[in-house]
């Protein structure tokens, strides 16, 4: 199941997902910036992810974060695409529109460049919104290159709905 970007400890949390979300009969839907569709991929390299995967979003620009998952222009302009309230609004605009009972989003900045002084290179916002529960974001900073931030992103997703999906609280690692 290991693709180019997706290694064993990816397989394995996939795996785990998996296995909790059809034990409580969830779906999960993921809203992705800066990962490109990564997570979904990782998601869909197990056979059988049709009965717990509904769908995934690839929102890269600002316009298709507002058009497709309903976040606001104005919080867009205000706080910018890497930001807690959008992340909130991504995960929660998927939730909503796709049925599932489990939604993560994530935007950062994988580099090398874009970063600034108040967002670096590497970091990278996420949140997950659950049936239930309130949405919880998540703030993480990963260094090595633009593939490395990605797939540390995709496994810091993936950490995260695991725990979600378990009804655990997810590690914030500032």
């Amino acid at each position: 199941m290991a693709g180019p970007l997706t290694g064993h400890a990816v397989a394995s949390l996939v795996e785990a997902l998996a296995a909790r979300l059809l034990a409580r009969g969830w779906r999960v839907a993921t809203a992705e910036s800066c990962t490109g569709g990564l997570l979904a991929a990782a998601c869909t390299d197990l056979a059988g992810s049709s009965r717990w995967f509904e769908r995934g979003w690839v929102t890269y620009s600002n316009d298709a974060k507002q058009a497709d998952l309903g976040v606001p222009l104005a919080v867009l302009a205000r706080q910018g695409a890497v930001s807690e309230p959008v992340v909130r609004s991504m995960a929660e605009g998927a939730r909503a529109r796709s049925g599932a009972q489990l939604a993560v989003s994530i935007s950062g900045i994988a580099g090398p460049d874009g970063g600034t002084p108040e967002k670096p290179v590497g970091l990278v916002w996420f949140a997950v919104a659950a049936e239930g529960r309130p949405t919880e974001a998540i703030r993480r900073h990963f260094g090595g290159d633009r593939a490395a931030v990605r797939q540390a992103s995709v496994r810091a997703a993936l950490e995260a709905l695991l725990a979600a999906a378990s009804g655990a609280a997810a590690a914030s690692n500032p």
